[in-house]
């Protein structure tokens, strides 16, 4: 599947005047491209903002990165009767080969901010429980 944090393509919208100053600094060499800008734009204000973003991660305990959701932590989480609350800044995947019935047993609640990737059938069976 690639890197461990793969990218997520968004849609923004600009003013005229602002990409024409992007442009300028593309077309300056500060930046190889529209795309190199922004993503430097936003490293820079969530770098500025690191310590609100980690009170934030503590106050609401979610976990940072990447979460893989496997088919033995689901049977074990099962066989112990508990009932998982996944709570993801980044990127949660739920492994391909877990059940729809096994996913809806033992995950009680997801909440990502950021992505999450899971077969069509577990998204359709949690669909009342991902936030």
């Amino acid at each position: 599947m690639g890197d461990a944090m793969e990218n997520e393509k968004i849609t923004i919208n600009l003013g005229h005047v602002d990409l024409g100053r992007i442009d300028l600094l593309v077309q300056e060499g500060f930046y190889a491209n529209r795309s190199d800008f922004i993503r430097t734009a936003i490293r820079n204000l969530l770098t500025a903002q690191a310590d609100a973003v980690a009170r934030s991660i503590e106050r609401h305990t979610l976990e940072l990165g990447l979460h893989d959701i496997t088919r033995a932590e689901l049977e074990a989480a099962l066989q112990a009767g508990r009932m998982l609350h996944v709570r993801v800044v980044g990127l949660a995947r739920i492994a391909a080969d877990v059940p729809a019935d096994l996913a809806r047993q033992t995950i009680g609640s997801i909440t990502v901010l950021g992505a999450l990737q899971a077969p069509a059938a577990v998204k359709a069976a949690l669909a009342d429980r991902i936030s």
